[in-house]
């Protein structure tokens, strides 16, 4: 592990009444250890799992519109309020690493697009060809062989491009990273494939606070099963 400990900094400073401190669990966000390489944050959309993630690349230096410290370029809304409001407790601490946001990536693959015009040799880490010209579960799959490799790996919701069997493949590259000691990663996401992975922490946004959940307990894994084993009555109560 290389983050250990996530804490507020100034709470005094924060406006309650202006987003994203309107959140309850970022309003009541005080401290967050981190026990382990592989970290799950999950919800349902808007209860900040995706802003504490961002306000994590911003304090760790990278861009929060998604890249690396060394991405240097913007997209419309990409900075971190609560960010600036943070601060870290490392073990050792690291400046390896990457932010993906998913929204996002269309940006990120044609900045890269222009610093191959400068100087020839961007692609290498991205399969030796533009982003923009594999599709975009391609795209991700080569971010993650090529250009991760050691640190500290944000991921906001990977799977918006994976395919279940790619999502698979994801899991394996987490696993050979981690596993060795070489990275730790923080994954916000909605798929109960990829919170299945072994060993993991899940951490439910769903609350005025942060709590721990079981895999089982989650809703994505008891609503996916349920519909898999059941879908006619799901149809019934929708269709109706």
């Amino acid at each position: 592990m290389f983050l250990r400990t996530i804490s507020l900094r100034d709470s005094a400073e924060m406006d309650n009444s202006s987003y994203p401190f309107t959140i309850p669990v970022i309003r009541n966000f005080r401290e967050l250890e981190l026990t382990g390489n592989v970290t799950f944050f999950v919800g349902e959309n808007g209860s900040g799992k995706s802003t504490l993630l961002e306000a994590i690349a911003h304090q760790a230096g990278f861009n929060t519109a998604g890249g690396s410290r060394n991405n240097l370029y913007e997209v419309h809304r990409s900075g971190s309020v609560f960010g600036e409001h943070l601060r870290f407790s490392w073990m050792p601490k690291v400046t390896e690493g990457f932010f993906l946001r998913s929204e996002t990536f269309y940006d990120f693959a044609s900045h890269i697009d222009e610093l191959q015009k400068i100087d020839g040799r961007a692609y290498d880490a991205y399969g030796g060809r533009s982003l923009h010209e594999q599709s975009h579960g391609e795209s991700f799959l080569s971010l993650f062989n090529n250009r991760f490799r050691k640190g500290l790996y944000l991921l906001d919701e990977p799977e918006a491009a994976l395919s279940p069997l790619r999502q698979l493949s994801l899991l394996k590259i987490i696993h050979d990273m981690e596993s060795s000691g070489r990275a730790q990663f923080i994954i916000a996401t909605h798929s109960p494939i990829l919170m299945g992975y072994p060993n993991s922490r899940i951490l439910d946004f769903d609350g005025d606070r942060i709590t721990e959940v079981e895999y089982e307990d989650t809703d994505h894994y008891n609503i996916t099963k349920d519909f898999l084993n059941a879908r006619e009555r799901y149809f019934r109560e929708l269709f109706r």
